[in-house]
């Protein structure tokens, strides 16, 4: 009875997102999160500060 009570949430919370992944437009969530890694390395490199030559 334990196994069924501790992962009934678990279960449920699977079952509903399948239900809406397949009747509903639901995002990508990889490619929104790729395309926001490259937005962020993108304006990292134009702001940077250059690199001095006596640091080395």
């Amino acid at each position: 009875m334990g196994i069924i009570r501790s992962s009934f949430s678990f279960i449920a919370g699977t079952a509903c997102g399948i239900y809406v992944a397949q009747n509903y437009n639901v995002p990508n969530i990889k490619k929104l999160v790729d395309s926001a890694f490259f937005v962020a390395k993108h304006v990292e490199e134009k702001y940077r500060k250059p690199k001095n030559k006596d640091d080395d």
